[in-house]
């Protein structure tokens, strides 16, 4: 499946990328699991996007947690709590 990644603020500060277009395994089929696949890269992303971290996601320019479901084409952004204009 293909998905497109945003990513916004100190999350994109951190990751060092503001969009990333992404080809995820045919397991990953929600925002939580594509969470926990960036994860797995180690590093920064493990750091930055871990569990219990503080941090919003959307699907689809809506909010959402991490049981949604994801489908081709969707887009998942992350960013942390409070961001500033």
């Amino acid at each position: 499946m293909h998905i497109q990644l945003r990513f916004f603020a100190s999350v994109r500060e951190a990751l060092g990328t503001s969009q990333e277009a992404l080809v995820l395994p045919d397991h990953v089929r929600t925002v939580g699991a594509v969470r926990s696949h960036l994860c797995e890269r180690g590093g920064v992303w493990a750091e930055t996007l871990a569990e219990g971290r503080a941090l919003r996601m959307a699907y689809n320019h809506e909010m959402t947690d991490e049981s949604t479901a994801i489908a081709e084409d969707g887009e998942v952004a992350f960013f942390p709590p409070v961001t500033g204009g």
